[in-house]
């Protein structure tokens, strides 16, 4: 079988780009109809540290992803999902893996990853339920825009009622924006299995979730 002749070129672009301390390639056309090949193949996204840059998933995957710290055991039964590893704690850890010169940036995101979630607390006999289990995730990627500092999208696992046994579960995944994926969970086993095959994908272009069941937003 032939082999394409652009693929040599392409390696040597993907190269390129990893040597580049801001992940750039010359604007030729030549360079330019490369990084289109390699966007579209997911070897490649845009940069969410550099403007204009782009990074390469071979480089992405030897980063790691955060989750809760006893996901498994919890998956497992050898843990319950309150004791899920609390989120302020996941995303320090994803801050401090990050070089000194990012830190402040994404702490501007911590809000918006790690916030509590407000949830109306349904009452029983007249006491109050426990929250609904939310659990945060970090994972290199990319959406319809760049991810957080270090090429990172973010993400939740949550239950989406206060009843913990007949509760619906869903799993959201975000960019640094708008973009989102959706997967609908008829419990938390699903839903936890789901996030850990998630985990196990990555690095991905959201839009390649669709093939593990989500939904684009």
């Amino acid at each position: 079988m032939p082999q394409n002749p652009n693929s040599q070129f392409d390696q040597t672009v993907l190269d390129m780009i990893e040597h580049s301390p801001v992940g750039a390639v010359p604007v030729t056309p030549a360079y330019q109809d490369a990084i289109k090949r390699l966007y579209a193949s997911h070897q490649a996204y845009p940069d969410a540290d550099h403007k204009n840059g782009h990074v390469t998933a071979r480089s992405l995957i030897k980063l790691p992803s955060f989750y809760a710290s006893n996901l498994d055991e919890v998956v497992a039964g050898q843990a319950s999902a309150e004791e899920l590893e609390p989120n302020a704690k996941i995303f320090d850890r994803y801050v401090q893996s990050l070089p000194a010169t990012l830190h402040a940036k994404a702490e501007g995101f911590r809000l918006t990853v790690a916030g509590k979630v407000a949830h109306h607390r349904a009452k029983h006999g007249g006491d109050a339920v426990h929250d609904p289990i939310h659990t945060h995730f970090l994972v290199p990627g990319t959406g319809p825009h760049p991810g957080l500092p270090g090429n990172y999208l973010h993400g939740s696992a949550l239950q989406l009622s206060a009843d913990a046994a007949t509760s619906k579960w869903a799993l959201h995944v975000h960019d640094s924006d708008d973009g989102v994926a959706m997967y609908d969970s008829p419990n938390m086993a699903d839903a936890l299995a789901k996030l850990q095959e998630l985990l196990a994908s990555a690095p991905f272009n959201m839009n390649e979730l669709v093939a593990l069941g989500f939904r684009l937003g």
